[in-house]
């Protein structure tokens, strides 16, 4: 991310609302989005363990597939098995580079009640996407409004009635003041939450409406902070050229029994043999570790810090990092980082790091650990 914004940058239909709201705006795969606004990532990071935040999302691909065709290109493309679910539901999935296995992508279909497809690709990879499984990218007519935290799913309902029966993974199409909304339980903080795709045009008004039920906004800063805690993988980190859904502990993204998807024989050859995995990692202090930083153990080099941070709700550094599965690495095994010249000392931990609903309530607002 970098502050340097050109007239290139496509920008959501609520760039307006974040300018007025004093957010810092920067690039961000190809977009002019919010960082953070005027209360600082931390607090809207602890907001959405608390309560619930809104993200606008709308950087995210919506790729539309409709006919009776559309179903085979899913399946004979992306690595999981939409057989699995049904009109109505949402699946996480997989685009994979056909020779190495490797993740290309990975993104939702939301499989509407009304048998189309949406696919939404992550913000830089709409065109590869588009490309791969055909259907029109309709990207620009929509907002996606990502309502997240325990209180989301009663302060959706507040605004938009029926929210409260969409259930994890469900697809409904709803209605807010006569304009149709698809609505899914879907979201990438480890909470509870919801993503709400509605005309680009009725945007605003519904990023109101939620403020005035006490949704307060947050920016991609606070969203990178709650998926690291809840351990989701993150492309270009610990999914991108070279990883595998296996490497990254998906298999289970991966549709075994469909005869054929781009990707299948490299992971069929990969399967028995997976030469590294993710673990979780923990370190002292509010130094956070970093991408690239080398994890070793006993002076052996094990692999590589994927993605660290500060934990705003642990109070300390975590990291997942992709190593070698040739060492055994148990939950509480020491581990050394080694970062700009500086090493640091980290723990092996079960993932996530912070558990859903785990902050709702009984814990002090200010993120203190008992």
């Amino acid at each position: 991310m970098g502050d340097t914004v050109t007239t290139s940058l496509r920008h959501s239909s609520l760039i307006d609302v974040h300018r007025h709201l004093g957010a810092k705006l920067v690039e961000f795969g190809g977009w002019e989005m919010p960082l953070a606004y005027p209360r600082g990532t931390i607090a809207e990071h602890r907001a959405c363990r608390s309560d619930a935040v809104a993200f606008d999302v709308s950087h995210l691909g919506t790729v539309r597939l409709d006919g009776t065709a559309a179903f085979g290109r899913l399946q004979t493309v992306l690595s999981n098995d939409l057989g699995r679910i049904g009109p109505g539901r949402a699946q996480y999935t997989h685009l994979l580079d056909e020779h190495d296995g490797s993740v290309v992508d990975d993104l939702i279909v939301w499989w509407r009640p009304d048998g189309v497809f949406d696919v939404m690709p992550t913000a830089s990879t709409t065109e590869r996407v588009l490309e791969a499984v055909g259907g029109v990218d309709v990207t620009d007519t929509r907002c996606v409004i990502a309502v997240q935290g325990p209180a989301a799913r009663t302060r959706l309902a507040r605004v938009i009635p029926g929210a409260e029966a969409i259930g994890r993974f469900d697809v409904a199409q709803l209605s807010w003041r006569g304009v149709p909304c698809q609505v899914a339980g879907t979201g990438y903080t480890g909470e509870e939450g919801m993503e709400c795709a509605i005309p680009a045009g009725d945007a605003g008004a519904l990023w109101q409406a939620l403020s005035e039920v006490g949704v307060v906004p947050a920016g991609l800063g606070a969203r990178d902070t709650l998926r690291l805690e809840a351990a989701l993988p993150l492309h270009g980190h610990e999914l991108g050229p070279g990883i595998t859904p296996l490497q990254a502990g998906l298999a289970w993204v991966v549709g075994w029994d469909k005869p054929t998807f781009r990707g299948r024989r490299a992971l069929l050859a990969e399967r028995g043999a997976v030469g590294r995995h993710l673990i979780g990692l923990t370190t002292e202090g509010r130094q956070p570790p970093r991408q690239g930083a080398e994890v070793s153990s006993g002076g052996r080099s094990l692999g590589v810090v994927t993605s660290g941070n500060f934990s705003p709700m642990l109070g300390r550094g975590i990291a997942l990092a992709l190593v070698t599965t040739a060492v055994e690495l148990p939950p509480s095994a020491p581990v050394t980082l080694e970062q700009r010249g500086r090493s640091l000392t980290g723990t092996v931990v079960n993932r996530p790091f912070v558990r859903p609903g785990q902050w709702a309530s009984d814990h002090p607002s200010d993120g203190s650990v008992d």
